[in-house]
């Protein structure tokens, strides 16, 4: 490629093959996006981790590129965002295509007061890139290249992981094992794990192509276009001025042939014209699956990312579900790791990404039913709904080019306390929270304020001084951040100026917020209450699961 070079990465000699085994609190399995964000969360919290990845480099080709807001706020917690942001192309604004003609476009975000837009577009290779360089800066986290595991064997209280180096085969220790090996996943393989679901039949040609263009940075999908008639195109910009166009090619295409530069350069050139000058970077073959495992934790081995669950790529869900798989997981995983929660609450993170993965399952086949008709009656409906779409906004909703990337809510979650009262307002119980400009001390963005464990959001006067220094003191922490009124020491208020914050949580005064240290809400109430706080904060470290057991 002519706008990436991928660095090779080397590593130290293990220090098992000198007879100096080092027991790892956590061991990560793959070096992709998803590893690497779980080893970066966990390093920033001070627990010791091992990346193991039998390659030397970051992926070859762009593979993913829409990294979603909510993966942007995560990368923003985990020190990456500033980068990827900086370096990706920002959008809002999706166009559809049909035939010869646009039938309608989309905003994303519509609104303003938002740190990070709906999507950034950049390579994998230099998300993983930017990954790699932030797990190095940090002293808990050590990442072995060429590091191939071989074996795992289960223990009752640790995992025995047996990996090949280039210097010999050793064997480490770790009391958990988190599986980020990607879709086909050797360890899910060792463990004698399936995934279940449907795999299509599909194939799909991507190809990066250098181009300088006056294309905005905005994505345009085609039904049907004069230029690759009975099929369906994609374009993105990337970085660099790489440009992503992804043609259907049906199920009979040959994978090898398709991918021979005599063969794409035609397609290239009917879609982007005689004059156009441009190169091809990279170009690839797919098919895809939609499958996931039946349960994403065996014993103290936890599955995440592709190795727990596949998609289709249309709609992005993919890497962006991944990464928020470990933001849900490792939260939980420190709090077990400590002896502040039982580890029945790892089981949340499977009943809460299985359902999450459900979600993004069912999304993303309906969005290549919508793509790839498989009757000629599923083809009429489809040809008439974006007929309709041109002219009239019911159709739209019909219209399923690949439903985008967007955080799940667990609404139905155990560990939610159930509204007493009504909620209006942007976030649900169970959902994320929702950004808004702020001014105070820790900086211009609310989701910042939310950061680094359990956060209490008040709107207006302040819980008394004794509650919030006894919240700040318990074994799990619970950090009170008050909205509005004069300010207080120690980082604890914010001013709402442009009374988004309260617009977008139905701020009323005495309104309490709680997040989780994911940043999703678990508990509101419209006055406080130390007691209800407290309940709260134990139901969603899975406490109460043991309080109601002991009761009974």
């Amino acid at each position: 490629m002519k706008t990436y070079a991928n660095p090779i990465y080397s590593c130290a000699v293990p220090a098992e093959l000198s007879g100096t085994p080092h027991h790892w609190p956590v061991v990560v399995v793959g070096a992709g996006p998803v590893g690497l964000c779980a080893a970066i969360d966990l390093a920033q919290r001070g627990i010791d981790v091992l990346v193991l990845d039998e390659d030397n480099t970051v992926s070859i080709g762009s593979r993913a590129i829409c990294w979603a807001k909510r993966t942007l706020e995560i990368l923003d917690r985990l020190g990456c965002g500033d980068r990827i942001v900086d370096k990706g192309v920002e959008w809002n604004v999706g166009r559809v295509f049909f035939r010869d003609e646009q039938i309608y476009q989309f905003d994303l975000l519509p609104e303003a007061g938002h740190r990070r837009p709906a999507f950034i577009n950049l390579q994998q290779y230099w998300v993983e890139q930017f990954l790699v360089e932030q797990c190095a800066s940090l002293p808990q986290a050590e990442v072995r290249w060429q590091n191939k595991v071989v074996g795992v064997t289960p223990e009752r209280d640790r995992v025995a992981i047996r990996v090949a180096a280039p210097e010999g085969e050793y064997t480490v220790h770790t009391d958990w094992l988190i599986v980020a090996d990607g879709a086909r996943s050797p360890v899910r393989g060792m463990l004698g794990l399936e995934c279940e679901g449907l795999a299509f039949r599909d194939r799909f040609l991507i190809a990066d192509v250098l181009m300088h263009s006056d294309f905005p940075s905005e994505r345009w999908f085609w039904f049907d276009p004069p230029f690759h008639r009975n099929q369906s195109a994609l374009l993105h910009r990337q970085a660099d001025n790489v440009w992503r166009i992804d043609f259907q090619l049906g199920p009979d295409a040959d994978p090898d042939e398709e991918k021979k530069p005599e063969k794409i350069m035609p397609r290239l050139r009917a879609m982007l014209g005689e004059k156009a000058e441009f190169e091809i970077e990279w170009a690839s073959v797919y098919t895809f699956q939609c499958r996931r495992m039946r349960s994403f934790r065996h014993g103290r081995a936890l599955f995440v990312g592709d190795a727990a669950h596949l998609v289709s790529p249309f709609g992005a869900r993919g890497a962006n579900s991944g990464i928020q798989d470990v933001d849900n997981l490792i939260w939980k995983l420190e709090l077990v790791m400590a002896g502040l929660a039982p580890e029945s609450l790892l089981d949340s993170y499977d009943t809460e990404r299985a359902f999450a993965a459900d979600e993004n399952i069912r999304h993303s086949t309906r969005s290549t039913d919508f793509i790839t008709p498989k009757s000629e009656a599923s083809r009429a409906f489809r040809d008439a709904a974006l007929l309709l779409a041109k002219h009239y906004a019911f159709a739209r909703r019909l219209v399923n080019s690949g439903r985008l990337s967007l955080p799940t809510t667990f609404d139905a979650s155990p560990l939610n306390t159930r509204d007493a009262e009504p909620f209006a307002g942007a976030v649900a119980l169970g959902g994320p929270a929702v950004d808004a400009p702020v001014e105070g001390p820790r900086g211009v963005w609310l989701l910042s304020y939310l950061e680094g464990g359990f956060t209490l959001m008040v709107f207006g006067a302040s819980p008394p001084a004794a509650a919030t220094e006894a919240l700040a003191n318990d074994a799990i922490p619970c950090n009170v951040v008050r909205v509005g009124g004069r300010p207080e020491a120690g980082g604890s208020w914010i001013e709402d100026r442009e009374r988004l914050v309260a617009a977008r949580y139905d701020g009323q005064p005495g309104t309490c917020y709680l997040f989780r240290p994911d940043q999703h809400l678990c508990a509101r109430w419209r006055s406080f209450d130390l007691q209800s706080v407290r309940k709260a904060i134990a139901c969603a470290t899975g406490l109460g699961y043991v309080a109601a057991r002991e009761a009974a």
